[in-house]
């Protein structure tokens, strides 16, 4: 009798360290030598924390028929050092990092020197009124519900693309439309809507 209990217990014993064989060997790479793993909800929501790529969540566009517009959302930084992103580009328009300051007591907008930095283990938030991805020049209308790809460019050279929905938005009443003054960017009035 003892050899059929014994029998019993090697044979999932062996089915199990087949198993683990064949997903270790599966799991090394495939023909080309790159190596994939299984999306998990929080590599979607920050994406490979593995691979130094910031996290992206809540992307969006504010929808425009012409001009300049902008794009928001929050990165999130979950590896063990700072990343700074250098460059955004997208095929719709011309684009460069912006930010908004006081200038002679009115919010402008200019281009944010350095780059956007997201400090390690934590978030940097997009926002119309604060840092932003700026459109400079959209070559066709960006309607509510488009998606549009964007590619970002980090000062390591490494790049991430990712996806924004346009989003109506009449918010801080923003006017991405260059002003009167000598300055090319827009400024932004913080007064509500009439």
């Amino acid at each position: 009798m003892p050899s059929t209990t014994s029998g019993r217990l090697r044979r999932p014993a062996a089915l199990i360290g087949a198993a683990l064989l064949a997903a270790s060997v599966a799991a090394c790479g495939s023909a080309d030598g790159s190596t994939t793993a299984a999306p998990s909800a929080t590599a979607s929501a920050s994406a490979s924390a593995a691979a130094g790529v910031l996290g992206i969540s809540d992307p969006w566009v504010k929808a425009a028929d012409k001009g300049m517009t902008a794009a928001f959302g929050t990165l999130v930084n979950d590896g063990d050092a700072d990343v700074t992103i250098t460059k955004a580009a997208t095929e719709v328009s011309p684009m460069e990092l912006h930010e908004m300051t006081m200038k002679d007591g009115k919010m402008v907008m200019q281009p944010k020197e350095g780059g956007i930095v997201v400090k390690a283990h934590s978030r940097a938030t997009l926002e119309p009124g604060g840092d932003h991805l700026m459109l400079m020049n959209i070559a066709k209308p960006v309607q509510a519900g488009d998606e549009l790809s964007f590619t970002l460019t980090f000062a390591d050279g490494r790049t991430q693309t990712f996806t924004a929905v346009a989003k109506p938005f009449t918010g801080a009443q923003e006017s991405y439309a260059p002003g009167d003054g000598e300055s090319p960017m827009p400024e932004m009035s913080m007064s509500p809507a009439s």
